[in-house]
């Protein structure tokens, strides 16, 4: 494999944020509806707000995100966060407000962080 450099790392982190949205929400197990389920015409389900399309990630990128989410245990919890909130597409603005620093300040931390993993991960 190629050698990883700050942007593969902080686009593996990216695609991981996004794959850990589609994934399907958990759920309390157990609870049962003894309601028939409702027939709907199809002019009746357009205007359904609880229905949610959602499309699942495939398990290569499930694979791919939790092979991301150990690398973070190799940074510290500051740094994780960094990297967690720019891989949601956080503003800079946001993110140097969360950790009280300027944006450049914000930005060279998640650099810092970057090149750590990008490190680790080269030996």
């Amino acid at each position: 494999m190629a050698e990883w450099t700050i942007e593969r790392v902080a686009a593996r982190f990216e695609e991981a944020a996004w794959t850990a949205q589609d994934l399907p929400p958990v759920k309390v197990q157990g609870y049962v509806n003894c309601w028939p389920a409702i027939a709907r015409q199809a002019w009746e389900g357009y205007a359904d707000e609880t229905r949610e399309c959602r499309i699942q990630p495939s398990p290569e990128a499930v694979d791919r995100m939790l092979e991301t989410m150990r690398w973070v245990l190799w940074l510290e919890e500051e740094q994780r966060h960094l990297i967690w909130m720019r891989a949601e597409r956080q503003g800079w603005k946001e993110i140097s407000r969360r950790f009280a620093c300027c944006n450049r300040t914000a930005q060279r931390r998640w650099q810092q962080a970057l090149r750590q993993v990008a490190d680790r991960l080269n030996g």
